[in-house]
């Protein structure tokens, strides 16, 4: 074990040993400590369990941090550091220490100390659950839903099963079983939600209604109200996908028997805010699914009155005031960026530090895409598919656009570990300000535009099956647009 981290760890239980001593006893408290490798500031942020910053910590000259909470609550904290997060699970008396390397953020975390053992296998279920998440479209194409429901549950109960057996070897709280659990049973009940979306697609999604019995019997034991689970990723991602998957009942109680599904249909999105009304009390939860299933909506190629009637829907039921801000300022971006009009005019700066305007660059049908420092999956994965679309599309160019602030080191040092051609490659000069008026608010989103400046589509993910050939119909329409 590196001398560093024994350094950290003994420090660790110095002062967990050394506040029973002086008559701490048994008191609600916990210790968090740290060594970020590669950092990408000085800042570490805690988030208690209700999603609101606890505290500001500041890494040392080594790159560390050691922070005691008092008057702990038991539950899952969040630690963010250069936009990448972790959940940690803490309970009273626990001290825990974690090492990191932000060039590869999950998969380079481990923990040590008191506590640290129910964290490490709360990594591995996550790691595991994200591996199979990246083969769910494969199987649920291919699977009758027979099948799927058998894979889905062996899987279910072989991880649970090999969670009874770290348990036999490990004496751990009711609380932490029952956290462990609901990652595994929430994923699972997760893909069994995606999956007719899959599996039936848009034209024959009717047929939800003719799924066994037995698929959705996991809906008999759901916790609508998991407030203590609001940031695990799989209770969300369940969530989620479940509100989609009933909202398709209202849709086909209003639209033709056979009709093909349209996701994007105004009607179908506000039951989704209607069954959040009726299904979840917990503030916290109604008011998270509130926004993001409003976003999801608005930041699609709407009409404006569209745009507007949903986010009066939402309005009038959010009770999170900065949210809604957030939201007005996001529709009224999104008037600026319809199909017709000319792209924002925002400062850019090249990998050669020289500064230009965004509309001076374009001079051939454009697509725009972007990427954070932060999300080495998404930067990688974003850059081979253009270098893709690059052969299918030689009259069109791809810019490159980094999200980061004040971070030109990260930023060279990824383009040229992976040799990402730097001719194309910007970062905005002010991107708080460029975020907010592209809305940019997920990573996988693109803008198209023509050698005008001229946008043809607002928002589209490069990443989707269509991508080509609803690319190749906007170019041939290019022209009648610019002149709409």
């Amino acid at each position: 074990m590196p001398l560093k981290q024994i350094a950290l760890i003994t420090i660790l239980v110095v002062l967990t040993f050394g506040c029973k001593t002086n008559g701490s006893g048994d008191g609600d408290f916990a210790y968090v400590g740290g060594e970020i490798i590669n950092p990408k500031n000085k800042n570490v942020l805690l988030y208690n369990t209700k999603g609101k910053i606890a505290d500001s910590l500041t890494l040392d000259t080594n790159n560390r941090f050691i922070h005691k909470i008092e008057n702990l609550e038991p539950g899952i904290y969040l630690i963010t550091h250069g936009g990448e997060y972790q959940t940690i699970l803490l309970e009273p008396n626990d001290s825990i220490m974690f090492r990191l390397n932000t060039y590869d953020f999950d998969e380079s975390l481990v923990f040590t100390g008191l506590g640290a053992k129910k964290n490490n296998y709360l990594i591995k279920t996550y790691l595991e659950n994200e591996a199979e998440a990246k083969k769910l479209v494969k199987y649920a194409t291919n699977m009758d839903p027979e099948d799927f429901n058998e894979y889905i549950e062996k899987r279910r109960h072989k991880q649970l099963d090999e969670f009874q057996k770290f348990l036999e070897h490990n004496d751990e709280s009711e609380f932490f079983k029952s956290i462990v659990e609901a990652n595994i049973n929430y994923n699972s009940y997760a893909d069994k939600e995606i999956y007719p979306f899959a599996y039936f697609g848009n034209n024959k999604l009717i047929h939800i209604k003719d799924l066994p019995e037995e698929f959705y019997a996991h809906r008999a034991v759901i916790d609508y109200n998991a407030s203590h689970l609001s940031h695990f990723f799989s209770y969300n991602r369940f969530l989620f996908s479940h509100i989609d998957n009933l909202a398709t009942l209202s849709y086909y109680r209003n639209n033709p028997y056979h009709s093909q599904f349209d996701r994007h249909a105004i009607d179908y999105n506000k039951s989704k805010l209607d069954l959040v009304d009726s299904i979840i009390t917990d503030e916290t939860l109604r008011n998270h699914l509130f926004k993001y299933k409003t976003r999801d909506f608005v930041s699609n190629n709407h009409t404006e009155a569209e745009a507007n009637e949903m986010l009066n829907y939402y309005l009038a039921r959010s009770t999170n005031e900065e949210d809604k801000k957030g939201m007005k300022d996001l529709v009224a971006s999104l008037k600026l960026l319809r199909q017709g009009n000319p792209i924002p005019d925002l400062a850019i700066i090249n990998y050669d530090d020289m500064e230009h305007g965004l509309n001076a660059i374009i001079k051939r049908p454009t697509i725009i895409y972007f990427w954070s420092s932060n999300s080495k999956m998404q930067y990688r994965n974003s850059h081979y598919k253009v270098k893709e679309l690059k052969k299918d599309f030689s009259h069109v160019d791809f810019l490159s656009i980094n999200l980061n602030r004040n971070d030109d080191k990260t930023w060279k040092a990824i383009i040229d570990n992976y040799d990402f051609p730097t001719k194309n490659e910007y970062k905005f000069k002010y991107p708080q300000e460029a975020r907010k008026t592209l809305a940019v608010n997920y990573l996988n989103k693109a803008i198209i535009v023509n050698e005008y400046g001229t946008i043809l589509h607002p928002n589209i993910n490069i990443f989707k099956s269509d991508f080509k050939e609803l690319l190749s119909e906007l170019l041939q329409k290019k022209h009648l647009i610019a002149k709409q």
